[in-house]
C-alpha cells in the first residue's frame, strides 16, 4: 500500500509543482466556474457521493469514520464549502486542499473485501475525485443542457486543475478525456459495488435528525414537522440520486431505475431548465460563487463572460 506521504504536501501535481507555487483553481469563466455554483449542482452532488462510497476502501471509512450518520447536515454543509472553495476560493483553495490531506491522514482501517486502506492512498483518493467528472458531465444534460465536444474537455482539463488542489498527482488521474473513460469502466467492472453505506444511503427507512442551524423559530417547526417531512424527502433523495447517476455506474452498483421514474426525471429537469436560468442571480447561485462573479465583474472580467454564454 502506498503511504500518505505519496498524495501530501501543498505543491502535488502539476506544473505549478515545478515552478514552487501553489496549483491555481479553474479560471473564472470556465465550464465549472457556472456549472458548481449553480443551485442546480446541489442535485448532481449525491450521485457523485454514491459514486464514491461505492469503493469498498471508501464505503469503509465514511462508515467507520464520518459523521454523516450522527451530523448529516453539517457534514453536508462542510463539503459543500469546501467543494466551492475548490473553484471560487481563489488563494484559499490550495489551503482547504492541505487541510482536507490532514483531516484524512489518520483514516484507515480494513475495507468491505478485507484489506488495508488508508484515505490518502493515491488510487483511492483520485476515485473520489474522479467521480465528480462523469456526474457533472452527464447531469448537466438533463438539468442544464448537453455539453458540446469541447465543453466536455474544458470540464475534464479543470477538473485535473482541481485535483492538483488537492494534492492529487497528474499521474494518478487518467490525463485526458480519452484516458478517462476505459478507467472508468475498469473502475465501475471491478471495484465498484453496492457497499453497506450505498445501501443505507438509498434507503427510505433510514433515520435522519432534523436540520439542527438556521432561526430558532424555523428549527422549531422543523422538528415538528419532522416525522412528516422526511419521508418525502427521503424519497426524493433516492430519485434524485439514482435517477442523475450515470446509467453504467447505476448498472454496475445494482441500484434499480425504472422507464417511468426515468420520465419523472425528466419532467422535473425540463421545469427546471426553464425555471432556474430567469431567477435573480441571488437565486440562482450558491453565496459563495454569486460573491465570486460579483468580484469578476468589478476586476473587469465583463458581464457576459464564458460561463454566461454556456448556461445563460
Amino acid at each position: 500500500m502506498s503511504s500518505a506521504e505519496d498524495v501530501q504536501g501543498p505543491r502535488a501535481g502539476g506544473p505549478e509543482a515545478a515552478r514552487g507555487r501553489d496549483p491555481e483553481p479553474p479560471p473564472p469563466g470556465g465550464v465549472l466556474w457556472s456549472l458548481s455554483g449553480d443551485i442546480r449542482a446541489l442535485l448532481m452532488l449525491p450521485a457523485a457521493l454514491m459514486l464514491q462510497v461505492a469503493h469498498p476502501a471508501v464505503g469503509a471509512g465514511v462508515d467507520e469514520h464520518s459523521v454523516f450518520r450522527t451530523d448529516p447536515w453539517g457534514r453536508g454543509e462542510r463539503s459543500l464549502r469546501s467543494l466551492q472553495l475548490w473553484v471560487y476560493g481563489g488563494a484559499e483553495a490550495a489551503e482547504e486542499g492541505r487541510r482536507l490531506r490532514v483531516l484524512h491522514r489518520t483514516i484507515r482501517g480494513t475495507d468491505t473485501r478485507g484489506r488495508a486502506y488508508h484515505a490518502l492512498t493515491p488510487a483511492t483518493y483520485a476515485w473520489v475525485h474522479a467521480t465528480g467528472f462523469p456526474v457533472y458531465q452527464h447531469a448537466a444534460r438533463y438539468l442544464i443542457r448537453p455539453m458540446s465536444p469541447a465543453q466536455e474537455r474544458a470540464l475534464y482539463a479543470e477538473w485535473l486543475r482541481v485535483g492538483r488542489i488537492l494534492g492529487i498527482h497528474d499521474r494518478d488521474m487518467p490525463r485526458t478525456i480519452e484516458d478517462f473513460w476505459p478507467y472508468w469502466e475498469k473502475m465501475l467492472a471491478g471495484e465498484i459495488e453496492a457497499t453497506p453505506v450505498v445501501r443505507e444511503l438509498v434507503a427510505t427507512d433510514r433515520p435522519v435528525p432534523p436540520p439542527d442551524r438556521g432561526p430558532w423559530l424555523l428549527r422549531m417547526a422543523l422538528r415538528a414537522l419532522w416525522p412528516v417531512l422526511l419521508p418525502p424527502l427521503a424519497r426524493f433523495r433516492r430519485f434524485v440520486t439514482i435517477g442523475l447517476m450515470p446509467p453504467d455506474a447505476r448498472a454496475a452498483i445494482g441500484l434499480p431505475w425504472s422507464p417511468d421514474q426515468e420520465k419523472r426525471l425528466r419532467r422535473m429537469c425540463a421545469v427546471l431548465r426553464v425555471v432556474v436560468p430567469v431567477l435573480p442571480e441571488r437565486l440562482r447561485y450558491l453565496p459563495r460563487a454569486r460573491a465570486a462573479r460579483a468580484a469578476f465583474r468589478s476586476a473587469g472580467g465583463g458581464a457576459r463572460s464564458a460561463e454566461a454564454r454556456r448556461n445563460g
